[in-house]
This record gives structure tokens, C-alpha cells and sequence, in this order.
């Protein structure tokens, strides 16, 4: 199949960011990747052209630049941009994204997910809360820390597990070191309470970061070795679903 993918801006088409979406018509299962601190990095749009080769229209909207932080890449910004902007400010645009998303012509609107990553991650468990439509998601090495709900992160993932009604799968590595094993259980707990359907892959000696090669925990044969996971789990609760 082939594909179209392309660098898309708020001029031209609302947002900033990327998409990758199939050479063909009728409407497609549709993906928002929600990217880690370091922003829209290459291989977030390589594993999107990937997923568009398999018949889903995606989307990787740059968070940074829809909060006004305008830049050719953010890697190496993002601790510091987390700290700026509370998850209400990253929670709007994140909606902003979704919003353009099923907006398309191409999506069919009963299958649409997420991907997300580190930050995004964290961020997805409160996107999805509020947000029914997603019916599955795919979170690699979320950054949940076991922490005090305050204004910059008024509601807290241990508590908006319990709540989701999505499919989840979860990729966690033992050597993690944002989320540990201990918080790592507090989390696997929360998402079983919620009864959805729940995957979970932990990697006794995977890094934070083990599928993002702009970080210092990167491992590709890790990475390579997931990824037909991740798209297994898509086929079967997006992909696949009438």
C-alpha cells in the first residue's frame, strides 16, 4: 500500500505536526501518536508512515508548538517545558489534536486510538478518561510517578485507571527509572480494577526510553522486538473491529 506523509502546519492545516495516511479511499482506522519530551522526533514519523503502510490514517500532533513554543525540534527541552505547562494547558491541545483527527473524512470514527510515549503516556490516561471515543491505546514506558495531586497535575493516573473503558497496552521496562517496578505495580493495579481489557509487557531489562533513540536508555533490538506487539494489539482492537 502506498502512502502519503507529510509535515502539516497550523497555516495550512490547523495544527503543527505530521501525518502518514494511506494511498487509498474510504475511511481508515485513525491513530494519534502522542508524543515523548523530546517532541516530534524522526522515528515518531517513521513508525507512523509504518502504520499508514497498514491501512490507518495517523497523526503526530507537536504539542510544543500549539502551546506556542515554536521550534525545528525540542529534544532536550521537554523536562523544563513540563514544568511551564500544566496537564489542563497539554490536555487542550492534545484535544486540538484528536479534534482535527476525527475531524477527517477518511477516519471512521469507531476506531480511532492512541500511541503514546513517556510524557504522552501520562498524558493519554486523562485524554482518554475524558474522551469515550478512544477505543484502544498504546502506551510505552509512561512517566507516572507516585506523587501529590497539585495545580500543575490536578488528577492523578493512579485514580483515571480505574475509570477507562478503553483496551490499554502497557510497555514497561525493570530498569525504568521515572516509573519504577513499585509505581509500575500501583499502575497495573489501577488498570485492572477497570475491568477493560488490559496487555501488559514488562522487560526486566529495558530503559525508560528504550524505544526513542533521541534518549540515553534507547535499545533498538528492544524496540524491534516490541513493535509487532504494539501492531498485533492495534489489528485486533482497532484494525479488525467492524
Amino acid at each position: 500500500m502506498t502512502v502519503t506523509a507529510r509535515r502539516f502546519t497550523t497555516a495550512e492545516d490547523g495544527i503543527p505536526g505530521f501525518i502518514a495516511h494511506p494511498d487509498a479511499p474510504g475511511k481508515h482506522p485513525g491513530i494519534m501518536i502522542i508524543h515523548h519530551a523530546n517532541g516530534v522526533t524522526s522515528e515518531l514519523k517513521i513508525y507512523a508512515a509504518e502504520l499508514a503502510r497498514l491501512g490507518y490514517t495517523v497523526i503526530v500532533p507537536s504539542l510544543f508548538d500549539m502551546l506556542g513554543i515554536l521550534a525545528n525540534n525540542h529534544i532536550g527541552q521537554g523536562i523544563d517545558l513540563q514544568k511551564k505547562f500544566t496537564d489542563p494547558d497539554f490536555l487542550g491541545v492534545i484535544s486540538k489534536g484528536w479534534n482535527y483527527l476525527v475531524g477527517r473524512a477518511d477516519i471512521d470514527l469507531g476506531r480511532c486510538g492512541l500511541i503514546a510515549y513517556c510524557m504522552g503516556g501520562r498524558l493519554s490516561i486523562p485524554f482518554a478518561a475524558d474522551t469515550p471515543a478512544v477505543k484502544a491505546m498504546a502506551l510505552y514506558y509512561p512517566s507516572i510517578r507516585d506523587e501529590e495531586v497539585t495545580d500543575m497535575r490536578p488528577r492523578h493516573a493512579f485514580n483515571l485507571a480505574k475509570t477507562l473503558k478503553c483496551a490499554t497496552m502497557i510497555m514497561y521496562g525493570g530498569r525504568d527509572y521515572i516509573s519504577t517496578p513499585p509505581v509500575q505495580k500501583k499502575v497495573w493495579e489501577s488498570f485492572v480494577a477497570n475491568g477493560a481489557p488490559l496487555e501488559w509487557h514488562f522487560y526486566s531489562h529495558g530503559n525508560h526510553g528504550f524505544a526513542s533513540p533521541d534518549t540515553e536508555g534507547y535499545q533498538p533490538d528492544l524496540a524491534r522486538k516490541n513493535w509487532p506487539l504494539v501492531v498485533d494489539f492495534l489489528e485486533r482492537h482497532l484494525k479488525a473491529v467492524a
